[in-house]
């Protein structure tokens, strides 16, 4: 398992990246800094990932605290809440299907505070 920080304007979060390719390949790729955008209780980034397989189980269903790829747009999406297509328990629900490919350790809820169109680190955890 891979240990990752996110830095966001004011505050971090740690999170685990499983084992797969995709992970792997956006594991090698930090450092990143991108800008936010935020769709509910989601922020998501574009994360250009070149001259790799992206394919895993594809779901839109998700849990807050869960990390994912969308591979239709190319971007790292971070679920924290609820999404404005969630039902009544709350759980995070994805317009196009993502790959799930980790998880952010610990409460969460706080990344609301990130806010749209704000810088977003994310390294490797040493």
């Amino acid at each position: 398992m891979k240990q990752i920080v996110i830095r966001t304007r004011n505050d971090s979060f740690t999170g685990t990246l499983d084992d797969s390719a995709l992970s792997d390949a956006i594991w090698l790729s930090l450092p990143f800094h991108a800008t936010t955008n935020m769709l509910g209780s989601e922020i998501y980034f574009e994360f250009p990932l070149t001259d790799i397989d992206i394919s895993g189980e594809e779901a839109t269903v998700l849990d807050a605290g869960d990390i994912a790829y969308w591979p239709r747009a190319h971007a790292l999406c971070l679920f924290f809440g609820p999404t404005p297509l969630s039902g009544d328990d709350g759980r995070p629900v994805s317009k196009y299907p993502v790959i799930k490919i980790g998880r952010i350790d610990g409460d969460c809820s706080s990344m609301e505070g990130a806010g749209d169109r704000q810088r977003i680190t994310i390294e490797q955890r040493n």
